[in-house]
């Protein structure tokens, strides 16, 4: 099983759209690799670059309520996954995003708005979140600071996260 976690990427907003995650104009591309490079490219967010390199850098996106709302597509989990980001923490998603994050292998975890509210007071230092998935918990390091948040998610995502994803757990199931 892989492991999740990483730096952070904080995206301070509700409802953002999964035309903002991957514009509509590159669903025609036939591979994860061309989608790459657009991750983000439409999203409008005070004191965010969708160009800066530092946020190929992340392994986790730490956001507020709605996330993934709009049209549904696959498309928005693969633009993550080829960025190498394998967990979005947010307090809310759209139900079909979220699925298609474990359908994908991804972590798509809810956590209360104050606990969203406690993650985002890391923002301004060097951040990385670490994921335990057996024990359902998650921890913040920042400098010399770090903190424990726990979070549940289903045993039947749970089950598709280890497998890699849908394809891989009907694999081994059926």
């Amino acid at each position: 099983m892989k492991s999740f976690g990483g730096r952070v990427l904080f995206l301070d907003r509700a409802d953002i759209n999964t035309d903002e995650i991957i514009p509509a104009r590159y669903l025609t591309e036939i591979s994860k690799e061309a989608l790459k490079t657009h991750m983000l490219e439409d999203l409008k967010l005070e004191g965010f670059d969708p160009r800066n390199p530092k946020n190929r850098e992340s392994g986790v996106i730490v956001t507020r309520a709605n996330f993934g709302c709009g049209s549904s597509r696959e498309h928005a989990p693969w633009v993550f996954e080829v960025n190498n980001i394998n967990v979005v923490i947010a307090s809310s998603f759209a139900r079909i995003f979220r699925q298609n994050m474990f359908n994908c292998g991804m972590l798509a975890i809810e956590l209360p708005e104050a606990d969203i509210d406690k993650l985002f007071q890391y923002r301004d230092g060097d951040c990385r979140i670490d994921i335990d998935l057996e024990k359902n918990g998650l921890t913040v390091l920042s400098g010399n600071k770090n903190s424990v948040f726990p979070f549940q998610i289903s045993e039947f995502d749970k089950a598709l996260v280890k497998a890699g994803g849908w394809v891989e757990f009907a694999d081994a199931k059926y």
